[in-house]
């Protein structure tokens, strides 16, 4: 058995970290997603022009880490706690 990045949430879908692997990825995707914002901003007009373009790159970056979570992790369900 392959070992996993992301094991599944307690409650609801989705995934959270379980490795150093996992926590470098989400970290990843943290700051790339702060780096990208404030590079936008430096050289937007304004604030709509800001948010326009940064939730296109964070859209992108979303999907890239729910591919990776994914690839490395459980395979996702809808839980309610316990087993």
């Amino acid at each position: 058995m392959k070992k996993i990045w992301f094991k599944n949430k307690s409650y609801g879908w989705g995934w959270t970290p379980c490795t150093w692997q996992g926590w470098l990825v989400l970290a990843a995707f943290i700051g790339y997603n702060v780096k990208t914002f404030v590079d936008i901003d430096a050289v937007s007009h304004s604030g709509s022009d800001t948010l326009i373009a940064f939730v296109m790159c964070f859209i992108g970056s979303t999907a890239l880490l729910v591919s990776i979570c994914y690839a490395t992790g459980e395979k996702p369900r809808w839980r309610w706690g316990g087993k």
